[in-house]
């Protein structure tokens, strides 16, 4: 006689096709909607995004960081330069975004990590000031006014101003889903045990032999890429 262990349940499945149809009317959603209601719609996702990712590093790692603004400003400054400069497809500048944050996170880190509690809070956000201070400080990006993707460029994700609204929106689906999703199946992983036995008791599970600063030093730098994706 065997056990049989699933995951799954008739709620769970129940959940899931429902979340399938609304992804479906959220996809058809600039047929539907307004132009107001489609940016309105775009601006929640990437919040939803931020959120999942914001709750992953504080709430599960226990990292409260109050600079991740400096990773969407750094997604939003690599998509303007990789659009202005390199005539790149603006899509593609969002897995370089997240690369590039990445790479900046992993000296950020280690710099940041030295600090504990209110003070690696306090740290974050000198790193995020010292950020925005670099960057109003190139003018090339317009500096401390900002600058805007010219038509031509804007022109790459849609001929008509429908298809390039269409294709933002889609784009704002896609990161948000995409956080969501990553963010669920990393709860449910290995490490997503290790987080939840770290958010319950460091001095337990450090005792269990989970190794506390590694798991949150690779959290703190998948966050950061994902962040610099959603921000561009």
């Amino acid at each position: 006689m065997s056990a049989r262990i699933t995951r799954a349940t008739t709620v769970s499945r129940i959940a899931g096709v429902l979340a399938l149809l609304l992804v479906a009317i959220l996809f058809a959603a600039p047929w539907w909607g307004s132009t107001a209601n489609l940016r309105l719609l775009g601006e929640f996702m990437v919040y939803v995004a931020l959120a999942s990712l914001w709750n992953l590093l504080a709430g599960y790692a226990g990292l409260v960081s109050v600079g991740q603004q400096a990773y969407v400003g750094l997604g939003v400054y690599i998509m303007m330069s990789v659009g202005l400069f390199l005539g790149i497809h603006p899509l593609f500048a969002v897995p370089v975004a997240g690369l590039a944050g990445i790479i900046l996170a992993v000296p950020v880190g280690k710099l940041v990590f030295r600090l504990q509690g209110a003070y690696f809070a306090i740290g974050t956000w000198v790193v995020a000031e010292v950020f925005r201070l670099v960057a109003a400080q190139v003018t090339v990006l317009g500096g401390g006014s900002g600058i805007s993707l010219p038509i031509n460029v804007m022109k790459i994700l849609g001929a008509t101003k429908f298809w390039r609204e269409a294709t933002i929106f889609w784009l704002a689906l896609a990161l948000g889903i995409g956080a969501l999703t990553i963010v669920y199946m990393l709860l449910r992983s290995r490490i997503g045990l290790a987080l939840t036995a770290i958010r319950d008791s460091e001095v337990a599970s450090s005792s269990l032999g989970i190794n506390i600063d590694r798991i949150k030093y690779a959290v703190y730098i998948t966050v950061a890429g994902m962040t610099a994706m959603v921000g561009s």
